[in-house]
């Protein structure tokens, strides 16, 4: 029941922010920024200089808000994901397939989200048990790619990430989008320090997030 919990708590979030940075506290400020702004799903990059500390520390942050789920990104190898699960990460995300990361995480009956771009990947993924796929690149793919893929594997749960703007958001889940991610297009001000602009940038996304939702 942990994992269904998890990605229901994941699903609801509607948007989940790919924070990047340079520094440990720079992550955590853009982080803080994006909730601040609604965006409850938090994607932390292993791009992030100790980043199995960095979610430590936004996991305790945020421990009495039942809506913010924080995930490891960018999780290469079996290792980094225990180390990120062991930190507190709610849900791993790579950008590929990765069998060893796929058994780690059923292990602890965490989410693995790994990034696929084809129907085969897609199937070895379903296979190795994972319940969603990151849809990557979504900026080649387009939402079009979820109607085909859906079309082999009805029962797929798919999280475009890479091209997701405010604009195309309603296009993504028109399609039939689980949750999306965002990166730049979301956090892009927090490159000149700009936080609030950040803020503001999430509170558009989630306005057209609930936007979709009333259409669907």
């Amino acid at each position: 029941m942990k994992r269904a919990n998890l990605l229901d708590k994941l699903q609801k979030t509607g948007v989940v922010s790919v924070v990047r940075a340079d520094t440990p506290s720079k992550a955590v400020k853009i982080a803080d920024a994006v909730i601040a702004g609604g965006v409850t799903g938090i994607e932390l990059t292993y791009t992030v200089p100790n980043a199995d500390q960095v979610i430590g520390e936004l996991v305790e942050k945020y421990q009495n808000n039942p809506a913010v789920v924080i995930g490891a990104g960018t999780v290469l190898d079996a290792t980094s994901a225990r180390i990120a699960i062991i930190g507190g990460a709610e849900f791993i995300v790579s950008p590929t397939f990765d069998a060893d990361v796929a058994k780690m995480c059923n292990l602890y009956q965490v989410p693995y989200i790994p990034g696929v771009y084809t129907p085969t990947e897609a199937q070895t993924a379903m296979q190795a048990g994972s319940e969603v796929v990151k849809l990557f690149p979504g900026s080649l793919a387009t939402p079009k790619a979820i109607n085909e893929l859906k079309g082999p594997f009805p029962y797929i749960n798919i999280m475009p990430s890479g091209g997701v703007n405010v604009d195309n958001l309603s296009d993504w889940f028109d399609a039939g989008a689980f949750v999306v991610g965002a990166g730049s297009s979301l956090v892009g001000p927090a490159a000149d320090d700009d936080f609030a602009g950040v803020t503001a940038n999430a509170k558009a996304f989630m306005e057209e997030y609930h936007h979709a939702l009333a259409l669907s």
